[in-house]
């Protein structure tokens, strides 16, 4: 019996010299388990683990023990850095198990979502690497395969690893490789549509070997939602099956002849005992091959079904419960999201290392739809398993009834809400403007073509550094300013972001944007004048008498245009500095602003392709051929992980780079036409 076999080979081998974990001689440093010191001995097991196949050599107990100190570890490292802790936390034994079945990096492992990979990274090679965790040069927070031959797909957007999956195990049995393909799908990323599609293709391929690991937490960044989640939980809290196993079990063991092998037995039949006692109708109905619910904090039942699944040799379904933020008190008892992405923290206490409070655009974004929302029965709320990192968890804490959190599911969540608009609501879509982009195709031909009045709230837009190249929310501005009516606004403080969603919240008859940064809500930025109103509005931030060189800064850029100007003006350069209050379509009144000066420098957190200034320069073409424009923005490349200051630095949008190029221009410009013939 395969389970026989398994107990065999987790027996606690002969010792082979002294227990230097038990001994606990060395350096030591504290561990916060469950508040609980722990002792981490400088010849701990943790620093016997080179690669995967170490853990082939671990008794079941240095497995238990190896698992305290890899949570220790994570509990240490991550509170210095700030990552994603508490999903990670909830996946150690889970990813032990992984490893200790399968051979990587010949069987492919996937974490969806991606940010569940760090104890794989730690099992791989890389504990060292954490010390520069999400930092410039160090340590990505998602798989990547510059850092790993381990590592096969860098998916951080969730909801896609099953795709993945399909096309890898299609491909292996193509070329008659017998690899198997695992897949660890958590923290939500069943909520995801494409992951249903997946599933759906790979019912139909009896012969792929591809092993689902379902982590059932419960949670995305909070409690999950659907009736996927809803399913999930009845599987997960009925106890008919293990009490009538457990029943069996206690009752045969004591006829001590016949007990035991009837047992293993009974237990061979457990499909059909679960499909009577615990039916598994849904993946069953799929065709899927389904074991579980099982404790994913069990090494000994982790390794078990994930060996069965194995030697299954084709697709088959590992459902284990898991719990996020697991072993440290502060983050199981953190009710909002156990932790799932921190900052600097204290790793005893859980507290914030940073005493300040600093107000943010989300903050801003979720104070101002409270009070809209009090004024305006219809405007309604959606997000995509974002409600409290978009703002909107005091928007449902005051009218509950008018919020919808879709899951991992934004194609569904802009659909939905052209549903409400044709129904007379308003609907204010609250996403990560990196996440937009997998519902371009819904705006386009849902949104825009039928004329509804949806709002998007696109937070984290521009750069945002430590993520690395997949959150950076640098497409957006040049992808919807494709979408025709479309109407998109980038506030440059609180005061401007409130007025465009009053604004935005009365436009019924097309989609409308908003795009702010994750940084610090700037002091705010007074006008000294304005041009037009509404759509065509331009605030005029600073005018120099005689200006020939207008500074086009908005959004997250309005301050740094101001800071061009102020060198520029050392250099003896007057300037305008402008923010229209929306960037598409183009301002008429900018149109007509720009073409009163000699140079125009557009500064935008976006790309410059298709971006505000390639917009302006287009059209000055035509109406004012001899205007320079000079569009400064982020080149058409993945940009690596770092600060917003040191990628801003490296693409040179920074105060300095812009001035001493705009003013090099300039005077190479001038130098060519005084030149003489």
């Amino acid at each position: 019996m395969v389970e026989k076999r398994i107990a065999s080979d987790l027996r606690e081998p002969v010792p082979q010299g002294r227990d230097e974990h038990a001994a606990g001689n060395g350096n030591t440093t504290r561990c916060p388990f469950l508040g609980r010191a722990s002792r981490l001995s400088a010849m701990s097991l943790l620093t016997k683990i080179g690669g995967p196949r170490d853990l082939r050599t671990l008794s079941r107990r240095q497995l238990t023990s190896l698992a305290s100190e890899i949570r220790g570890f994570l509990i240490n490292r991550v509170s210095r850095t700030g990552g994603h802790l508490g999903p990670n936390l909830g996946v150690v034994e889970l990813t032990l198990g992984i490893h200790r079945v399968f051979n990587s990096p010949h069987d492919p492992i996937i974490f969806d979502t991606g940010h569940q990979s760090y104890v794989h990274k730690i099992l791989t090679g890389r504990a060292e690497g954490f010390e520069h965790l999400r930092q410039r040069g160090g340590l990505s927070g998602y798989p990547s395969r510059s850092e790993s031959e381990h590592d096969w797909v860098e998916n951080s957007h969730a909801s896609t690893a099953l795709s993945w999956a399909e096309g890898l195990a299609k491909g292996f049995r193509l070329r008659g490789e017998e690899r198997t393909v695992v897949v660890v799908v958590g923290d939500g990323a069943l909520t995801g549509g494409m992951a249903w599609e997946a599933l759906n293709n790979i019912a139909t391929q009896p012969d792929l070997r591809i092993v689902i690991v379902v982590n059932d937490n419960g949670r995305s960044y909070t409690p999950t939602v659907g009736g996927l989640a809803k399913h999930l939980a009845g599987l997960r809290t009925d106890q008919r099956y293990e009490r009538t196993l457990s029943f069996i079990k206690n009752r045969l063991h004591r006829t001590p002849i016949l007990g035991r092998p009837i047992y293993d037995l009974l237990h061979g039949f457990k499909t059909g005992v679960k499909d009577v006692l615990a039916p598994q109708g849904m993946f069953s109905d799929l065709g899927l091959k389904y074991t579980g619910p099982i404790d994913g904090h069990d090494i000994r039942a982790v390794i078990g079904h994930l060996e069965q699944a194995r030697q299954f040799e084709g697709p088959v379904l590992v459902h284990a419960i898991t719990r996020k933020g697991k072993g440290f008190k502060a983050a199981e008892e953190h009710e909002k999201d156990q932790f799932h992405a921190i900052g600097r923290i204290d790793e005893i206490t859980g507290q914030p290392l940073s005493d300040a409070v600093q107000a943010t655009w989300t903050d801003a974004f979720g104070e101002a739809m409270v009070r809209i929302g009090e004024r305006r029965t219809d405007v309604v709320a959606i997000t995509a398993a974002m409600l409290h990192p978009t703002g909107l968890g005091r928007f449902a804490a005051a009218f509950p009834d008018r919020v919808f959190d879709v899951g991992i599911a934004e194609q569904h969540a802009v659909v939905s809400a052209a549903g409400l608009a044709r129904a007379g609501m308003h609907p204010v879509v609250a996403v990560y403007a990196t996440f937009l982009n997998r519902a371009f195709d819904q705006i386009l031909m849902d949104v825009a073509l039928h004329g509804e009045g949806v709002t998007l709230a696109l937070d984290r837009a521009g750069v945002t550094g430590t993520d690395g190249p997949s959150h950076n929310g640098m497409w957006d501005l040049s992808m919807l300013g494709l979408v025709p009516g479309i109407e998109i606004s980038a506030p440059r403080d609180q005061t401007r972001l409130v007025a465009a969603l009053e604004r935005a919240v009365t436009v019924q008859e097309a989609p409308t944007v908003l795009r702010y940064s994750k940084e610090r809500l700037p002091d705010e930025m007074p006008a000294v004048a304005s041009r037009g109103e509404g759509r065509d509005q331009v605030d005029l931030l600073r005018v120099d008498a005689g200006a020939n060189i207008l500074i086009i800064g908005y959004g997250q850029f309005a301050g740094t245009g101001l800071e061009v100007a102020e060198k520029l003006a050392a250099a003896g350069l007057a300037c305008t500095v402008a923010d229209p209050a929306w960037c598409i379509p183009l301002s008429t009144e900018l149109i007509g602003l720009a073409r009163e000066h000699e140079t125009i420098v557009s500064i935008e957190d976006n790309l410059v392709i298709a971006g505000l200034g390639e917009r302006l320069r287009a059209r000055l073409a035509e109406e004012a051929p001899g205007t320079r424009v000079l569009a400064f923005g982020i080149e058409q490349e993945f940009l690596a992980q770092g600060t917003r200051g040191e990628v801003l630095e490296e693409l040179g949008l920074t105060s300095r780079h812009i001035a001493r190029r705009v003013l090099e221009k300039i005077l190479q410009e001038r130098r060519t036409v005084t030149q003489p013939a």
